[in-house]
Formats: C-alpha cells, structure tokens, sequence
C-alpha cells in the first residue's frame, strides 16, 4: 500500500537520503520541510500517512512541531529520526505518542523501519 510521506529535516543531504529510500518501497514524497514551522503548515495542507522528523532544526524543533502537528490531527503518525541519543529525547517522543525514534546513523534500523512503513 502506498503511504504519503512528510520528510522534514534541516539538512538537504538527509532529506534527499531519505526521500529516495521512501520513493525506492513504493511510497509517495508528500512534502519536504526543512524546519518545524514548515513542517506543520506542509502537514494541515498536505495531510499525510506519515511524518519523518528531526529533532533539532533551526526555527522550530521537531518535539515542538510534532506537539503542533498531534494538536492539529491527534492520529498523526510521526516517527524521529535523529542523531540525538540522549535517553530524555526517545521518553518525550514516547509520551507523545511517535511510532518510532530511530537514530540516523542506524543504517540497519532506517531499513527496517522504511520496510515496515506500511504498519506504522
């Protein structure tokens, strides 16, 4: 099943990365943002199955965008991706409801989330 994927990031290299990995399963790129403000207007117009987000970005943080996007649509499913570790980060992505906190230099868990895209 096709899914319609938000890709927020504020590094264009990352977004691409992921982006063709999301489009290479057979999903659809809905919007790219590169920051969270942007992130939560592409979510109200564009709607989609999924958002793939950062954490830190420069304008608004993804805990902050997500916080705006749950308030906006409560069923919205968001799943980080970051090169945060620290254990504080994954329980606030937790008590917000994401459906994963994946760090970006996890090659091998970035593939089994991108194959498991359709659950999530």
């Amino acid at each position: 099943m096709e899914r319609r994927v938000l890709v927020v990031d504020d590094s264009g290299f990352m977004r691409k990365r992921i982006c063709e990995q999301i489009k290479a399963r057979g999903h659809f790129i809905a919007g790219e943002a590169k920051g969270g403000v942007e992130a939560v207007e592409m979510f109200k117009a564009h709607r989609p199955d999924l958002v793939i987000m950062d954490i830190t970005m420069r304008d608004m943080d993804g805990i902050t965008a997500a916080r705006e996007i749950l308030t906006e649509d409560p069923g919205a499913k968001i799943l980080f991706l970051t090169i945060l570790t620290d254990e504080k980060y994954k329980v606030e992505a937790k008590s917000l409801g994401a459906v994963g906190f994946v760090n970006k230099t996890d090659q091998a868990s970035i593939d089994k989330v991108l194959e498991d895209i359709d659950q999530l």
